[in-house]
């Protein structure tokens, strides 16, 4: 069993007491059959991790660097992440790739420098507007991940998650449809089935594109979407608990 996975990703969002509020809501709601992660900004990593202080949710980072240390201004390492028990960390979002011009091997450095500090990637996949209206989206996510397989090999997915997020329907309030979703959900299995089916099989595969209460149950209802990567609805912690009981 793959498991239902349910992640918040706060973006540069929130607030001090925010974040102790949100994480206390979220926390005092048990959820067994669904894994709930939190990516708060950094200056609120701690903070959320004060307050959560329970298995019943995880926390990750919304970034990290590809550079074990050195001189890198602004930069956080994974070695540091892992030192103050962080367990995830967003690699690829495609606000990543688009406003920071990050390259497909920028994105598989990053994978790297996370599983070598035993760090759980989520790695972002997804296509734009005009990539997908030109018929490429199978192409886009064949190299978006082909790049991370070829540089960090099979064994570094072992605990890996990857997100489906099409640039198009993220904060737009388009949605994906059901189907369109498990259609890019089975095609990346089956990328991975290609190198070895036990991985592809075992690998949560997350939904991420304007997910909400009203849509969550039936994105979740379909084979190879495990959970979501849920983004503006994070921000309201009932919003939030609502997919992850669409989850359960």
């Amino acid at each position: 069993m793959r498991g239902m996975l349910v992640a918040g990703n706060w973006k540069m969002h929130g607030s001090m007491h925010s974040t102790r509020e949100w994480v206390a809501m979220v926390k005092a709601i048990s959820s067994p059959t669904c894994t709930r992660v939190m990516f708060p900004p950094f200056p609120y990593l701690s903070t959320a991790m004060q307050v959560a202080t329970s298995d019943e949710v995880a926390m990750g980072a919304q970034d990290l660097s590809q550079h074990a240390e050195g001189a890198y201004t602004g930069e956080v390492a994974a070695s540091m992440l892992q030192d103050i028990g962080v367990e995830y960390v967003l690699v690829g979002h495609s606000e990543r790739r688009q406003y920071h011009a990050e390259s497909d091997a920028v994105v598989a450095a990053k994978f790297l420098a996370a599983v070598s500090v035993g760090l759980r990637p989520v790695l972002c996949l997804g296509e734009t507007l005009e990539e997908r209206e030109a018929g490429r989206t199978e192409e886009v996510i064949r190299r978006q991940l082909g790049t991370v397989l070829d540089r960090c090999g099979l064994s570094a997915f072992s605990e890996a998650v990857i997100a489906y997020e099409p640039v198009w329907a993220i904060g737009t309030g388009h949605t994906a449809h059901p189907d369109q979703a498990q259609q890019i959900h089975a095609f990346i299995r089956s990328q991975l089935a290609g190198r070895d089916a036990k991985l592809a099989r075992m690998t949560r595969l997350l939904y991420g594109g304007s997910v909400k209460p009203d849509n969550a149950a039936e994105l979740f209802s379909e084979a190879d979407i495990d959970g979501g990567l849920v983004g503006g609805a994070s921000l309201q912690a009932v919003d939030f608990l609502a997919i992850c009981a669409a989850a359960s």
